[in-house]
């Protein structure tokens, strides 16, 4: 089965005197939590659904840990994460300070296996 998809009906934000259009937009189908996947895992392996909970956990904590201190982290075959910032811009080097930063934002890089998913899916009407 394929992805669910729904049209959502949206203005053009670069022109809002062009007629609105209909945009693709994935219709919602459920969410996974940590639960749900200590569960799936612990049914795919010799550890329980505790035990793989615990350590779901614990990467969340390292996981923050990490980027807080600035560092990319790499999850494998998943991808990896990394603090990216918006800033002012100013004309000389010098001028450029902590006050300059508007906000971070976290950034996920998919490995090439997630990107290669992407370009395989099947859509449905929902």
């Amino acid at each position: 089965m394929g992805i669910l998809y729904k049209a959502l009906k949206r203005a053009n934000p670069q022109d809002r005197t062009q007629p609105e259009k209909y945009y693709a937009a994935i219709a919602k189908n459920g969410s996974s939590d940590f639960e749900t996947l200590a569960e799936m895992i612990s049914e795919q392996s010799a550890l329980s659904a505790t035990d793989c909970l615990a350590v779901l956990n614990i990467l969340e904590v390292n996981i923050l840990r990490e980027l807080r201190q600035g560092r990319h982290v790499r999850l494998g075959k998943l991808g990896s994460f990394q603090i990216s910032l918006n800033s002012s811009g100013v004309t000389t080097e010098n001028e450029l300070t902590a006050d300059a930063i508007k906000k971070a934002k976290i950034l996920f890089r998919p490995s090439s296996k997630f990107r290669e998913m992407l370009k395989n899916l099947s859509f449905n009407r929902g």
